[in-house]
């Protein structure tokens, strides 16, 4: 996504301009609210473990909420198809509902303050160090995505210069972070939500209406593009070709399982709000109260990608025309009015802020808890720590702002993140899962295991891919097929590190391994949270059954 095309500026006037600085003078309120409640460092990281589980679990849907959601999935829409919907349902789902029901117990009863320290508790610091690195370093890459997205679409759309963009979004997600803490960051992400949704849901409507409805739409495209573009699974087969580029195991294996639960249960970006909930019931309700909206954003986000492919057919046809990236623009361009289109134009730039804030305000918690007090300053008192997080809130951002231009290498912002995920957050899956459920399981072998797990992603996309000793039909199939491989090597150097070192103590695996418990996990939920619609797995059992209804049209 290095461009979006040309004549896509919209007719945006005075009301639009002042719905965008309403927006903006809200958002510096809360945090200037926020700050209030931020005394120590623990406030300023995990907003003092105070927060409900609504507020948490819309943060939680709203920080992954951002650029690549709703530019790069109505992309994927426009190019795919019903492929795309894999991604939600298959996805993403599942593993929320693993994440809050299996995993979050042992997140929040072990009182870490991020997904390294786990580690550090499970398989001491080299594993700690080497992780907090490799998250750091994404953070501030996948932070730069976000900026970079908005850049070029601000460009194109209000005629901003890209540096402006950069600067201006880059100063209020600074601005609020550093002022609330992350309590500022996540009031936030529950506004961008719904303004988030303000501005998708009249762009589906008003788009659907134009194209005569669903029948319309599916008859359109099931006439240029054939009846198979509308469901999720025909031409799936194992050496059948398909425009996504993957067949059913790489789609089950690469994304449905090690892609989407390395992603879902070890990025941290997401796990810190669940970690912020007032207590281990809400933590667990975190992502499984945001798997409801989750289920439901294909309709608002891969729909209008479809339109956009009925509305403008040349949609991807031609490097130098509109591109599938255009998709969203095209159709705020031409459906439209005054005030509306600035709602809309104020939910894109929400999205770009909620995945940039949840990427900077996850990169100073790890940088500050898991670098500076680990190794580098240990033993200060709390005001220091504070004070460095709000150091480092400012660092994150300006780095982000540099590696923003990196995404300008690849030609689908959904291409590049996918790529980053393969490397960093499954080796880091295999590690927790296998460490989690393996008592056995060494401190060498989470070391040696997350190194290797990486280094063999990278191989696999660098080298056996780029170069074209094997050949893999797109860089999406590509991804799915890195992240199996990361995942079988990082498993297989596991097993055999272990089978070769000293395990640790049965007594320092107390509540880091399944079956075992520690005196943190046994929090009792909070008066009223035992009520039948807030049990965790009444919720989880709900999400999977809802998500394979929605599922089941596309799969006939």
């Amino acid at each position: 996504m290095t461009t979006l095309a040309e004549g896509l500026r919209l007719p945006t006037n005075g009301l639009d301009y002042t719905i965008l600085a309403l927006y903006f003078v809200v958002v510096l309120g809360i945090g200037f609210a926020a700050r209030r409640s931020v005394k120590t460092s623990l406030d300023f990281f995990l907003s003092g473990r105070s927060l409900p589980a609504w507020v948490t679990g819309l943060a939680f849907v709203a920080a992954n909420l951002g650029a690549t959601e709703i530019l790069g999935m109505a992309a994927n829409g426009a190019q795919y198809g019903a492929y795309t919907v894999h991604w939600y349902w298959i996805g993403a789902i599942p593993a929320m509902v693993f994440l809050g029901l299996v995993m979050m117990p042992f997140y929040y009863g072990s009182k870490v303050r991020s997904v390294p320290e786990f580690l550090l508790h499970r398989f001491g610091p080299s594993s700690h160090l080497l992780s907090s690195v490799i998250f750091a370093v994404s953070s501030v890459l996948i932070a730069g995505v976000n900026l970079y997205a908005m850049a070029i679409v601000l460009q194109a759309l209000l005629g901003w210069p890209q540096w402006v963009a950069i600067v201006v979004a880059g100063f209020f997600v600074l601005a609020y972070i550093t002022i609330g803490g992350l309590s500022s960051a996540i009031y936030n992400e529950v506004l961008q939500f719904f303004v988030i949704l303000a501005a998708l849901i009249p762009l589906t409507i008003v788009g659907l209406k134009r194209v005569g409805g669903w029948d319309g739409l599916t008859d359109s495209l099931d006439a240029s593009h054939g009846d198979a573009f509308l469901t999720a699974w025909q031409g799936t087969g194992i050496g059948e070709a398909n425009p996504l580029g993957a067949n059913w195991l790489t789609i089950v294996l690469g994304l449905g399982f090690v892609m989407s639960f390395g992603y879902w249960t070890t990025n941290f970006a997401e796990v810190q709000r669940a970690l912020s909930a007032k207590n281990l019931s809400a933590a667990k309700r975190t992502p499984l109260i945001a798997a409801f909206p989750k289920i439901f954003i294909p309709l608002v986000v891969v729909i209008p990608g479809l339109i956009a492919l009925v509305m403008e057919p040349t949609l991807g046809k031609s490097k130098d025309g509109l591109q599938y990236n255009d998709a969203i623009p095209v159709l705020m361009r031409d459906l439209l009015p005054n005030g509306v289109l600035g709602i809309a134009v104020t939910g894109l730039l929400a999205a770009f802020m909620a995945g940039m804030a949840a990427n900077v305000s996850s990169f100073n918690t790890v940088f500050t808890n898991d670098i500076w007090a680990a190794y580098l300053k240990k033993g200060r008192e709390d005001a220091h720590y504070l004070k460095t997080g709000r150091v480092v809130t400012a660092v994150g951002v300006l780095i982000g702002m540099g590696t923003a231009f990196i995404a300008s290498s690849f030609s689908n912002i959904m291409n590049y993140l996918q790529t980053l995920f393969s490397f960093f957050n499954v080796p880091l899956f295999v590690v927790f899962i296998i460490g989690m459920f393996w008592k056995r399981t060494s401190a060498a072998a989470g070391f040696w295991g997350l190194l290797s797990g990486t280094a063999a992603a990278m191989v696999n996309y660098f080298w056996l891919y780029k170069q074209g000793i094997i050949a893999i039909p797109s860089d999406q199939g590509a991804n799915f097929v890195s992240s199996i491989v990361a995942f079988v090597v990082g498993a297989l150097v596991m097993v055999v590190v272990t089978l070769f070192t000293e395990p640790k103590s049965a007594e320092s695996l107390a509540g880091l391994v399944y079956g075992t418990r520690s005196p943190g996990m046994a929090e009792l939920p909070a008066e009223g949270d035992d009520a039948w619609y807030r049990k965790p797995a009444l919720l989880g059992w709900g999400a999977l059954v809802l998500a394979a209804v929605c599922y089941l049209p596309f799969s006939l």
